[in-house]
């Protein structure tokens, strides 16, 4: 019973990857951009929910909402002011920038929120469940996270396939110039794409910070650069790459603090990325790209 509570505690930490992890991917494989800033901004959706709920006494779903619009007007102004001048920039200066951005996204919550750290109280009113007569409790916070990165998984999946904007996304992400050619607005398109994945961040920094009550300006500097690996682990590039290894990420880590070290699990969580990516190093799910040259 005992290794069964771990697995469920890891598929839910998992499930917090995976939705960050959707989000790396989605920008990776269709701009080619690495956000490395996408973990600051699940820090400003914890903030953001936090003063919505805690200052102006909103209601739980009110309270993601204002998160969700809040960052996803901070991604697409981030994906204007800061990448698109550098589209056709070196992959060096698009990755210095976004380093860039990730320190003025600290600076600027420590500046406002300081360095106190806030107590969160869950925004998730979901009752938990006993089974094998209270033996296993699994909390509410673990069935709506595990819940929510499950359908999170199945809309994007549908987005992506059956819809106008998913089609754009797809053509830009295989030729941005064949694709404007065909009609396709390219900027609208990837500012959709950063939209997207700063929404799926919000909802990340709500489940995490419920989870694990304590927010700071450095929130989600340790998951992101986490989900960024589950990202790499899985195939960057590949939504369902994403959230396998977000799950299998989480798994790893859980069970490494249980029964080996609870100081040693990040460094056993990145052993097992090396060693897969020596074997695989497009990653589980990922494929193989010839460029023509």
């Amino acid at each position: 019973m005992t290794f069964l509570i771990y697995l469920i505690n890891g598929i839910s930490l998992g499930s917090v990857y995976a939705i960050i992890a959707l989000g790396y991917t989605m920008v990776y494989g269709i701009a080619k951009m690495l956000n490395f800033a996408h973990g600051d901004i699940i820090m400003v959706g914890g903030y953001i929910s936090y003063f919505a709920a805690c200052s102006f006494g909103l209601p739980p779903i009110a309270a993601v909402f204002v998160a969700i619009i809040g960052c996803t007007v901070l991604g697409i102004l981030i994906e204007r002011l800061a990448y698109r001048p550098l589209r056709e920039a070196q992959s060096l200066a698009v990755l210095i920038t976004a380093i860039g951005v990730s320190y003025f996204l600290q600076n600027g919550a420590l500046q406002l929120w300081t360095s106190n750290p806030k107590v969160y109280n869950s925004l998730v009113t979901l009752q938990p469940v006993s089974l094998f007569n209270g033996q296993l409790v699994i909390s509410g916070e673990t069935i709506m996270t595990i819940a929510v990165c499950i359908v999170i998984m199945v809309v994007l999946t549908l987005l992506i396939k059956h819809t106008k904007l998913g089609k754009a996304m797809r053509a830009v992400s295989e030729d941005k110039g064949a694709a404007q050619l065909m009609g396709i607005n390219v900027n609208f398109t990837i500012s959709m794409t950063f939209a997207i994945g700063s929404a799926l961040a919000a909802v990340a920094g709500v489940l995490l910070c419920s989870a694990y009550p304590t927010l700071t300006p450095t929130t989600g500097s340790m998951p992101g650069i986490k989900a960024f690996t589950a990202a790499v682990f899985g195939g960057i590039g590949s939504i369902p790459g994403a959230f396998l290894g977000g799950i299998l990420l989480g798994i790893i880590e859980k069970l490494s603090q249980a029964y080996i070290s609870t100081q040693l699990s990040d460094a056993i969580v990145f052993a097992v990325l090396i060693i897969v990516l020596s074997v695989r190093p497009t990653g589980l799910l990922g494929k193989a790209q010839r460029e023509k040259v």
